[in-house]
């Protein structure tokens, strides 16, 4: 999977503009958390959406908080782990935590 790293609060607004052409995943992980892990993989083994209507960001909850919390504040989501969060038109279209991510449901969400 070719995640793109969400590492500075800077690139949410950039990422944000991008779901105006194509839809955005940010994928929050805690890399200490078994459940996250299990999550992570699963969702890697499954994602088969092309990179020509997503693209996917990974965000390490651990050394980037500040930056989930401006996306809680910024897209009024609470902050879960593992979350994915789906963004068209700069708008969330699809907010799932834990065993409840769901690529079909994400493929309708960005259809």
């Amino acid at each position: 999977m070719n995640w793109n790293l969400l590492e500075d609060v800077n690139k949410l607004e950039k990422l944000v503009n991008v779901s105006e052409s194509k839809a955005v995943l940010i994928f929050k992980h805690s890399t200490r958390c078994g459940i996250s892990r299990f999550a992570l993989n699963n969702f890697e083994r499954s994602f088969d959406i092309s990179e020509d209507k997503l693209t996917p960001f990974y965000l390490d909850l651990l050394k980037f908080r500040e930056i989930s919390n401006e996306i809680a504040n910024t897209f009024d989501v609470q902050h879960q782990s593992p979350q994915v969060i789906v963004l068209k038109n700069k708008e969330v279209v699809y907010s799932e935590s834990h065993s409840y991510i769901s690529i079909e449901d994400i493929k309708k969400a960005i259809s």
